[in-house]
């Protein structure tokens, strides 16, 4: 009998094809009590090193694979098990007479309630999450079971309550034609992976999948968010059409490449992509991208113990500039603070970290940090045409503290005989106070680049983590509009070209305001790229 059941789209179009439940296996704690504490003791540790140096594999893995921003969950992972405050929970629980996987459980159940506790933080809520699943890493280490999913020989709609990356980093792509998962959501790791591998995802369908669904057909409707099971034939040969009319439409998409992005009546705009690590600029090239619109430069300092070095950063920018030959990278300063955190940059805890020392705040606080970055992009720009773009400016101030130490930067790389390029100064306007004095804010720099998720967030107080909110969010919004063209009418009177590069910027909805109203570029994730152009070069 077929059966419907929605879920929240992740990415991807359709997949048809046999479904396939993965059964996490769960470890089972038969006994609280030891009489050999020393014993449990050197299990507890040898196990914890073990999954230390399986976590160092896994994230060397997912860095080649899928980037190195997708790959800081491993990072992160390995040093909350060398957390001090894990290591003495365990040993606390051990002494008080309970065994490692028992003691380990409850070190991890623990700290998780207390980070939980934490309401208004997302970021401490994620690591409540965090020690629950590096607890469960140990007691699987200290029972012998393995990690992974064993799929079947052909391709398979692969469907779980929920899926962590050690599940899924060793997945053949050619074997997952989709992923459906009960739980989970759109910035899930489940989500993240999907997105990075270009595979159809569903997730928090909210709805418990038996394990004799295996072997049944399935449907992923990836653009409406539907799981079908067991269609009728009438369903399937409509889905098995559009399939194919999707295919053919990819291919029509390639042929766009080295196209022009310009309406048919002759206004033209152009196409670039967002990315948060050297790996994305690759796929940037694959899609055409015409330059680097958001590299977001935040990827080298998340997941570490220690601040990234001046030669570090360098690298890593150099790579993605030598990568895209001469198409220009904006590189925006980091912008640490509110949902993404270090824990070794000591933040106070704040009431509301989206409205707190954040982004620009912390690098003007910091100006130690904020000069070694901008020396590395300096550094870099001597291989190709760079941007720097600095996020949260909400004052004309804030910009000539920031031009007084890009200065600095520039004088000590002259006096050193080091090589710069031409670099042109930009900044962010995501806050209703850049918009509404983006007249004064045009006199400073080169470029506005309007980040729209953070602008609705601001404009409406509406926070952008909080999934509820959605109903409330209307993108095309008369206020949130009128600041936008506020933005592009002041910034081309002064000169200054303007990009859009969140959200919003892929709406095909908005599309033709965008290019009415005289935005200059659009930058979007790169699979993104080709159909916009499609559909730009179709409007009239």
């Amino acid at each position: 009998m077929s059966m419907e059941i929605k879920g929240q789209v992740v990415s991807g179009k359709i997949a048809i094809g046999q479904i396939f439940v993965f059964r996490k296996r769960i470890p089972v704690i038969t006994s609280e009590t030891t009489n050999d504490p020393e014993k449990e003791l050197s299990s507890f540790l040898l196990a914890r090193d073990e999954a230390i140096e399986e976590l160092k594999v896994l994230e060397e893995d997912a860095t080649e694979k899928m980037g190195e921003e997708e790959a800081m969950v491993f990072s992160v992972h390995g040093m909350l098990l060398e957390d001090q405050d894990f290591e003495e929970a365990v040993k606390e629980g051990i002494n008080a007479g309970h065994n490692a996987s028992f003691a380990v459980k409850k070190a991890g159940d623990d700290l998780a309630a207390f980070f939980a506790s934490m309401e208004d933080n997302a970021y401490m809520n994620e690591r409540a999450a965090d020690f629950k699943d590096i607890a469960s890493r140990v007691i699987r280490k200290l029972q012998g079971i393995e990690d992974g999913i064993k799929l079947p020989e052909h391709p398979v709609i692969l469907v779980a309550e929920d899926l962590v990356p050690s599940d899924t980093l060793g997945l053949e792509k050619e074997k997952v034609l989709a992923f459906v998962t009960s739980k989970g959501s759109t910035n899930s790791h489940t989500a993240i992976l999907a997105r990075s591998l270009g595979i159809t995802a569903l997730v928090n369908t909210g709805s418990e999948f038996s394990d004799d669904l295996t072997g049944q057909i399935g449907i992923v409707d990836g653009e409406k968010g539907v799981f079908t099971i067991e269609p009728d034939e009438e369903t399937l040969s409509e889905y098995r059409r559009k399939k194919e009319e999707i295919q053919r439409e990819d291919e029509e998409l390639k042929q766009l490449i080295g196209k022009e992005t310009r309406t048919k009546g002759g206004q033209a705009i152009k196409l670039y992509a967002n990315i948060g690590n050297p790996s994305d600029a690759v796929k940037a090239l694959e899609y055409d991208a015409e330059g680097i619109g958001l590299f977001r430069s935040e990827f080298l300092f998340l997941g570490k113990n220690d601040y990234p070095s001046e030669e570090e950063q360098f690298e890593n920018y150099k790579e993605v500039i030598t990568l895209m030959a001469g198409r220009e990278v904006i590189i925006r300063t980091l912008d640490i603070g509110a949902d993404k955190q270090a824990d070794y940059f000591n933040l106070p805890k704040e009431e509301n970290p989206a409205m707190g020392l954040r982004a620009i705040r912390l690098c003007l606080e910091r100006p130690e940090i904020f000069k070694t970055q901008l020396r590395a992009i300096y550094r870099a720009s001597a291989f190709g045409p760079v941007g720097i773009m600095f996020p949260m400016i909400t004052s004309v101030e804030e910009i000539d503290q920031i031009l007084d130490l890009t200065e600095t930067v520039k004088k000590e790389l002259k006096d050193e005989s080091i090589s710069i390029g031409n670099v042109e100064l930009g900044i962010m306007i995501e806050t209703p106070a850049a918009a509404l004095i983006s007249d004064l804010l045009a006199e400073k720099v080169s470029f506005f680049s309007i980040g729209t998720n953070d602008l609705t967030q601001y404009t409406f107080a509406m926070d952008r983590q909080n999934a509820s909110l959605e109903p409330f969010r209307v993108p095309n919004h008369p206020a949130l509009l009128r600041l936008i063209e506020m933005t592009v009418q002041n910034a081309h009177k002064k000169k200054v070209r303007v990009g859009i590069c969140g959200e919003m910027g892929a709406d095909f909805d908005l599309t033709k305001y965008f290019i009415s109203i005289g935005v200059d570029e659009l930058s979007v994730s790169a699979p993104k790229i080709l159909a916009l152009r499609k559909h730009i070069r179709e409007l009239a």
